[in-house]
């Protein structure tokens, strides 16, 4: 077993975020995940990314607090607390916080190929 202690969570630059701070839970360099990657987010009002990308990896977000908007070609939908939602690979995707209050989410990532 592996156990990350959030006091000793490191935070990692996630590409095309703004007003975001990251931590990284589990995989690449806090544990030896070899299929996924977990991030913790912490997003300040008016903050999440920059634009919509897309790329080809899977991904699951879960919102902890707060609430997070995710758009992607489809529409919208706004997450509270404990909702979850699944992105496919390469479903263009952008994430906002709308609210006047922090919003904190955890993600779930599969590695890229060839990864970690």
């Amino acid at each position: 077993m592996q156990v990350t202690r959030i006091a000793e969570a490191k935070p990692y630059q996630a590409p095309n975020h703004l007003a975001t701070c990251t931590l990284r839970l589990h995989g690449w360099d806090a544990s030896d995940s070899k299929a996924f990657w977990v991030g913790l987010s912490h997003f300040l009002p008016g903050g999440g990314t920059e634009q919509a990308d897309a790329n080809p990896l899977e991904k699951v977000y879960i919102v902890v607090s707060g609430e997070v908007t995710i758009v992607t070609d489809d529409g919208e939908v706004t997450l509270g607390p404990l909702d979850s939602c699944y992105l496919a690979p390469h479903e263009s995707r952008a994430i906002e916080n709308r609210t006047n209050q922090p919003a904190t989410m955890l993600t779930v990532i599969t590695y890229p190929p060839g990864q970690p």
